[in-house]
């Protein structure tokens, strides 16, 4: 299922891909998730962490066979596209792009807010706004200039924000005090299952990852290894964070929901430990940014072949760098005025509904391409062991946390969804009138 890729470079190897999903995924949320899962679950925390990471791997897994499959460029859309027809494709590609863009901008406002605490200057409005401008005109032109430059970029951010991390987890070993592990009961079904669904939210992100898969090299190979080997390292990473700061804070982790971290390094090093945790907190919020802005713009581009965004311009690919330096100028250019006027509580809204929507849409795609496959059995690609447990198993997640969402959610996303919808049709009136 291989569509031409208008000059798109194939560069990327196992090692990239696999570092830009980290680099997404342990983003601002692994600085306070310690205590946000201690004040849910105490010292039975892990349980949370291996229950979401069996779902996570469950979806991943779905990822990982859809994406062996479909490798053209537009990773999630494309996968969706493929599987369902235009209409599908169209309604996944907005959701994404506004949920991904919503996301961007809170972002970067979170990176200004933690360098307006060490630099007053950053809380002057004006000096917001020209931050904005130079923080994704800069990702911008990375981006453009190559995908090897911002695969590069993205592989030097992600060590710098893992390493902090794991020297915190290493030098903290030795100040755990063993009975604030000790767990005293273990938790409901129901506790676990609200505990886990804000993890999950914090493993989210490799579906933005797998958006630049039109570029990875050997795409039936890699993608299964790159999301087994980082959600892997992600899963273990969260672990081991968890497990030192609840062995060394306690009972008074709860405490410290704004920054364990920041509050676990001070205990460990001193003030210079909160400095620096608060920095590699900034880093890291960088990271996620910079892995963003190469990835979600490919879906733009995509779109924009497959005519299901009807402007041609997104899809042009730059003469010299062989990038989609249209897609990438747009979506930054927007992801800056998001992040000026700051705000989009509905648009937040819209993302966390999205976001579960676009993982049920690539578990029933697994089942839909496997009867599709059929005609086609010498395809080499990859497939999930288990015959159809796994995607079945995944659907049924994926509505479980989409039933506990709130009214409001759910009204506001179908609203979204209906005015898509009605967005398509006049697309496509317009489009039989101009045959």
């Amino acid at each position: 299922m291989m569509k031409k890729e208008k000059g798109l470079k194939r560069s990327i190897g196992v090692l990239g891909l696999s570092a830009n999903i980290i680099n997404i995924i342990i983003g601002a949320g692994i600085f306070a998730l310690p205590a946000i899962v201690a004040a849910g679950l105490g010292s039975a925390s892990i349980f949370a962490y291996l229950f979401c990471g069996v779902l996570i791997i469950l979806v991943m897994l779905c990822f990982a066979e859809v994406g062996s499959k479909i490798s053209h460029p537009g990773g999630t859309y494309a996968y969706i596209e493929e599987s369902f027809g235009k209409y599908a494709g169209f309604i996944i590609a907005i959701l994404f792009i506004i949920s991904m863009i919503s996301s961007d901008a809170a972002i970067a406002n979170a990176l200004v807010d933690i360098l307006g605490s060490f630099f007053p200057l950053f809380q002057i409005k004006f000096i917001k706004i020209l931050f904005f401008l130079v923080l994704f005109l800069t990702l911008a032109l990375i981006n453009i200039k190559g995908i090897k430059e911002g695969i590069l970029f993205v592989k030097i951010i992600t060590l710098i924000k893992i390493i902090p991390l794991l020297v915190i987890v290493f030098v903290g070993f030795f100040d755990i005090n063993i009975k604030n592990l000790y767990i005293e009961s273990i938790p409901t079904l129901k506790d676990l299952g609200e505990i886990s669904l804000i993890l999950f939210f914090a493993f989210q992100g490799a579906e933005s990852a797998l958006s630049i898969n039109g570029e990875v090299k050997n795409p039936q190979k890699s993608i299964p290894r790159a999301i087994f080997i980082s959600v892997f390292i992600i899963l273990i990473t969260y672990i081991l964070i968890q497990t030192v700061a609840q062995g060394v804070l306690g009972s008074s982790l709860v405490a410290y929901q704004e920054n364990p971290l920041g509050e676990l390094a001070n205990q460990i090093f001193g003030p210079i430990g909160l400095t620096l945790v608060t920095i590699g907190a900034g880093i890291s919020i960088f990271g996620a940014l910079s892995s963003s802005l190469l990835s979600t713009p490919r879906i733009l581009y995509s779109a924009s072949i497959d005519k299901v965004i009807p402007i041609s311009i997104i899809s042009k690919v730059h003469s010299k760098y062989l990038t989609p330096y249209i897609a990438i100028a747009i979506y930054s250019f927007v992801a800056f005025l998001f992040a000026t006027f700051g705000g989009f509580k509905q648009l937040a809204i819209i993302s966390s509904g999205a976001i579960l929507i676009i993982y049920l849409a690539v578990s029933l795609a697994v089942i839909k391409l496997r009867i599709k496959e059929k005609k086609n059995s010498k395809l080499e690609t990859f497939r999930i062991p288990g015959g159809y447990t796994v995607p079945i198993l995944s659907t049924i997640i994926i509505l479980y946390f989409l039933s506990n969402l709130s009214k409001n959610e759910m009204i506001v996303t179908a609203i979204f969804i209906i005015v898509l919808s009605l967005i398509y049709l006049i697309i496509n009136i317009f489009k039989k009138k101009n045959i």
